[in-house]
């Protein structure tokens, strides 16, 4: 009974975190702050989900399958979220309104210069 109980509220947290993901991609207006809700939410909504199935299937099997999977999404997850932020900032996407400084500008136009001059983005102890 508590196990069933356990198991199925965690189903129910994570697809609801996966419902706050979708709303958030939904409402917010940059690429930003959707980047942040989806990775965010989605990332401790597939935990809980798989966390749910392990505790309503307790077998060795499944323990080893789903904490493997637990373990892949939350180094990947990050990762990935910092790729997609990473591309949407040198597409040049419309940083968010309340943004006061942005630290990466400086050397992203730096190394836009260099590479519009010429200039190797190699160092120069390991060109060939």
């Amino acid at each position: 009974m508590v196990q069933s109980l356990v198991g199925h509220t965690a189903l129910v947290l994570g697809v609801g975190l996966f419902v706050i993901a979708a709303i958030g991609l939904l409402r917010f207006g940059d690429a930003y702050s959707r980047l942040a809700a989806t990775t965010k939410s989605g990332t401790l909504g597939v935990c809980l989900v798989l966390l749910g199935v392990l505790v309503l299937e307790p077998t060795w099997a499944h323990a080893v399958i789903l904490l493997v999977a637990i373990a892949l999404q939350l180094v990947t997850a990050p990762v990935g979220g910092f790729a997609l932020g990473r591309a949407a900032f040198r597409s040049d996407a419309p940083m968010p309104a309340g943004t006061a400084y942005d630290e990466l500008h400086e050397h992203v136009e730096r190394e836009r210069r260099s590479t519009e001059d010429g200039e190797s983005r190699v160092p120069a102890g390991e060109q060939e």
